[in-house]
């Protein structure tokens, strides 16, 4: 749980300003808590004698701390690869999702788009090597829904690489997301922002505070949100949304702090099934009786195959109490309590580009522009999601001897429900001139055949409690060493319902239902240490563990090749790290190098001679990441990251279509860098460049696709300028060179979702 805190954030840029009307505006907030707190600070209960003001060490794009109370230690004494990613750097690249901000992460993105027809919804993320999409959280909290989220309200990113099953219990085994909001704080402020850009982009925001109650602490912030745009990328898509996050505070100033948050938010787009990957390197005809379509060109990328009737609304609420507790010195209570709701109605017209749905005819098959696509995969996703959860944790720091502890302690329950519906019929019905469009001059507009979205009575409804117990101990010895220690327990219940349907003839006719329960108590740990060669200096080795149980994803399978069927024990994962951290430049600048390994064991894997299914398994990442962000010069900021993975099936069959032994949609090299600069007349430049090795896709028998996606670089621009105190006009421009690149692939290869080309945005930003 980010700590609730009262003081003023200036600018880094003004870091050189800080004048004696800074300090007096300080003055009421200095009993507060810092933009990132230490595991305790009795500033907010004692009374003020001498404010004694300081430069800040921390910049625009450098944090000191994460913002969970798990971690108690600045970032360079953190033994973990932890990366936060602010919301002035998030800005300053006019992202606008969660997606977009995690670019900063090298090798990190959505890499997948989907496999058998179906495309995923969300932030589909990829973190080395393994779908990260289920371990999202929002201010230490599992979010639930597969929606794509936008980033208007959030002051921060923590990206934890590495098991996380000790600081948040079950979850993917390289790492997790955090997205820590805005929230009430003791100052008036007001700020806004307008966007007009490529594809008929608009876009509004404001973020509004105000100090209701200085002496009792009491603060009230509103930020929303607007946007009607289009794709850069592609035809039709839309992205549609609104948003409202009021923020209510109360004590802010002293030592008992409740903040009551709430946030909704309502999206209504067109989504995008991707392209067929025709023409793309190394595609070959699926059909050994027409070789001519090995020889296609490319379609244009920003054809869109759906239909105009397509749809994705999804409606989310989330209420959250906060509250934190200074007792005594060294002694502080922190709780969250949330609930939250997210509704997902879902419909896209997608394709299987197989040799049956590419249409030509011996007199049509020298011209490709007379060829047709059949779209008969009709995806539907109506979904509901929820979550209950109330999280305590208590921090104590003390002594034993020569060492000096902080302790956290914590209890949480969580009780996590979805309810999904199934539709009849599952694909368009009869395949017929009229089901078809043309390959490369798609009609979203055509009629679509034997279809109507009607449930069939089918759904899966399932139910997960989850009682932690978790604590943290991290000793110091003296000024040079720092060990730590975790352990969490987690009693993990599952309760599964699916329901079947037996259709004939477009009608219900029978609902056959069953029932699983999963039960499971998990238990995963973490050991570090570290040495401190100078104060602002470390080199650590860290080892930490997490698991994955079946049904952990809101399905479970009876099928013995199925992860998900009960029958089987946990996926087990163990990370090992070794690393060095150092803070430059009276710590405005952060280096930071890692080597890591990250062994996945009971993969559930068929035995080639009984032909029976066992948990025999097992996956290898290991590589290193280099990271680099915070001031260099004055004026000059940076945030900078390379990452090098070398992924290997080490048990069990390979699992690429190329029939390499890697992972599936894990780049090896990735880069990722942007910097800006300051000059002294109000103009602000800046630009970044990404890089993304190619990404090898699975194996499921499709014939003629391509086995991987390329590489490829992306450039981006950026320049503001400030025309007065109040405002200043900032200019994104993106892909810079016109890069034509393909983002995300499907399972089987035959649809792919391009990369934005070149495009523009024009933002007005006003502060007060």
């Amino acid at each position: 749980m980010h700590s609730i805190k009262s003081r003023k954030h200036a600018p880094s840029r003004f870091h050189q300003h800080m004048s004696a009307a800074l300090a007096t505006m300080l003055l009421p907030l200095a009993a507060g808590a810092s933009d990132a707190p230490p595991a305790f600070d009795d500033a907010a209960s004692a009374p003020v004698s001498k404010v004694e003001v300081k430069g800040r060490q921390e910049n625009d794009f450098k944090a000191e701390r994460a913002s969970s109370p798990k971690y108690t230690e600045k970032l360079v004494d953190t033994a973990q690869s932890v990366q936060v990613i602010k919301k002035e750097l998030i800005e300053q690249q006019g992202a606008l999702t969660l997606t977009e901000a995690l670019r900063n992460t090298p090798g990190v993105g959505a890499f997948f788009l989907g496999e058998n027809g179906n495309t995923n919804t969300g932030d589909a993320i990829f973190m080395r090597g393994f779908d990260t999409s289920g371990s999202i959280f929002v201010d230490g909290v599992r979010d639930v829904g597969s929606i794509s989220r936008d980033v208007f309200n959030l002051e921060q990113i923590d990206v934890v690489k590495g098991p996380a099953g000790t600081d948040n219990g079950r979850g993917a085994p390289t790492g997790s997301v955090n997205l820590v909001t805005k929230k009430a704080m003791l100052e008036d402020a007001v700020s806004g922002s307008a966007t007009i850009g490529s594809a008929q982009q608009k876009r509004l925001t404001a973020d509004v505070n105000t100090v209701l109650n200085d002496k009792r602490g009491i603060a009230l912030r509103l930020n929303a949100m607007a946007q009607d745009s289009g794709n850069a990328a592609r035809d039709v898509v839309k992205d549609k949304r609104w948003a409202i996050a009021p923020s209510l505070g109360f004590g802010l100033n002293g030592p008992t702090r409740m903040v009551l948050d709430y946030l909704h938010v309502k999206q209504d787009n067109i989504p995008d099934g991707g392209v067929p990957t025709i023409g793309l390197p190394g595609y070959t005809s699926p059909d050994r009786t027409r070789p001519q379509i090995s020889d296609a060109p490319m379609v244009d990328p920003q054809n869109f195959y759906g239909s105009n009737s397509d749809y994705d609304r999804i409606t989310a609420d989330m209420a959250t109490v906060r509250i934190e507790h200074d007792f005594a010195p060294g002694f502080k209570l922190h709780n969250i309590a949330r609930y939250g709701r997210t509704n997902q109605d879902y419909l896209l017209t997608a394709f299987m580009g197989t040799s049956a749905n590419i249409g030509t005819t011996p007199d049509t098959l020298g011209t490709p522009e007379a060829w047709t696509l059949v779209r008969n995969t009709r995806t539907i996703k109506d979904q509901s999601n929820k979550i209950i959860t109330n999280q305590t944790a208590l921090t104590s720091q003390f002594g034993t001897g020569a060492l000096q502890h902080t302790l956290v302690t914590g209890l949480e329950f969580t009780s996590e429900s979805q309810v999904s519906y199934s539709y009849i019929p599952a694909s368009l019905g009869t395949v017929s001139v009229a089901g078809r469009t043309s390959l490369y001059h798609p009609d979203p507009g055509a009629a679509l055949v034997g279809f109507a979205p009607t449930r069939s009575g089918a759904y899966n409804d399932a139910t997960v409690d989850t009682q932690s117990l978790y604590a943290f101990d991290t000793i110091k010895i003296g000024d040079k060493w720092i060990l730590s220690g975790g352990l969490r327990a987690d009693r993990y219940s599952g309760d599964y319902t699916a329901v079947a349907a037996t259709i004939v003839n477009n009608a219900t006719t029978a609902l056959t239902p069953t029932h699983f329960k999963v039960g499971e108590t998990l238990v995963n740990g973490k050991l570090s240490v570290l040495y401190k060669p100078t104060a602002n200096s470390s080199v650590y080795a860290m080892a930490a563990s997490s698991k994955q149980p079946p049904g952990a994803s809101f399905t479970v399978s009876g099928n013995l090749n199925s992860a998900q069927n009960p029958i089987y024990d946990p996926q087990e994962t163990v990370t090992t790290e070794i690393g060095g951290k150092v803070d430059l430049f009276r710590e405005k600048l952060s280096l930071t190098a890692a080597l890591f390994r990250t062994e996945v064991k009971n993969e559930v894997e068929q035995d080639p001679v009984d032909l029976k299914y066992y948990q025999t398994g097992k996956k290898r990442v290991q590589g290193v990441e280099l990271g680099v962000v915070g001031e260099v010069a004055r004026n000059w900021l940076v945030s900078a990251g390379y990452l090098y993975m070398d992924t290997s099936v080490e048990a069990g069959k390979v699992i690429t279509a190329g029939g390499e032994n890697a992972l599936t949609y894990t780049p090896k090299s990735a880069f990722t860098l942007w910097t800006s600069y300051d000059l002294p007349f109000g103009l602000k430049v800046g630009g970044g460049a990404r890089y993304a090795g190619r990404l090898l896709r699975g194996t499921d028998g499709a014939v003629g696709t391509p086995a991987y996606a390329d590489s490829y670089w992306v450039v981006d621009a950026m320049a503001s300028y400030a025309v007065n105190r109040n405002l200043d006009i900032r200019l994104n421009v993106y892909n810079l060179g016109d890069e034509r690149y393909v983002a995300s692939i499907n399972k089987s290869g035959y649809r792919y979702t391009p990369g934005t080309p070149r495009a523009a945005s024009l933002t007005a930003n006003l502060r007060f």
